[in-house]
């Protein structure tokens, strides 16, 4: 059986077994209909139950484990930074969190780079002797 291919952008006739095109038929198909449920369900919620009865596979879930231990290290983090002033809480959330440069919170805050990192290395002790326990 002949079958049309594009290699590099360029149209090529091969020639294959019946077994080989009916495969790639089946391929070519079912990336048809999932293109096709992808349009249909813009908000992708019966698109994933749609995804799970054709292939079934579960979208990840994390186990009631996972969970545990995400919420006591959560508690663990919270009770560090209950310790600290709100100053220093405040310079440290905005260099871990958004990644800001000590020249850029101390912009924000209205002081100098060194304060601001000042702020952050007391956090940073504080959180090492906290978990050192």
């Amino acid at each position: 059986m002949e079958i049309i291919i594009s290699i590099d952008g360029r149209m090529v006739s091969v020639e294959v077994s019946a077994e080989i095109a009916e495969c790639l038929d089946a391929g070519k198909r079912k990336s048809e209909n999932l293109s096709h449920e992808r349009r249909r369900y813009w908000d992708k919620r019966e698109f994933d139950e749609y995804i799970v009865a054709v292939e079934g596979r579960l979208p990840y879930c994390a186990s009631p484990e996972e969970l545990v231990c995400q919420r006591e290290t959560w508690d663990e983090i919270m009770a560090v930074l209950a310790l600290c002033t709100d100053t220093q809480r405040e310079r440290f959330l905005l260099h871990a969190l958004y990644d800001l440069s000590y020249a850029e919170i101390a912009d924000m805050c209205g002081c100098s780079k060194y304060a601001v990192r000042d702020s952050i290395t007391a956090v940073r002790k504080i959180f090492q002797t906290f978990f050192k326990k």
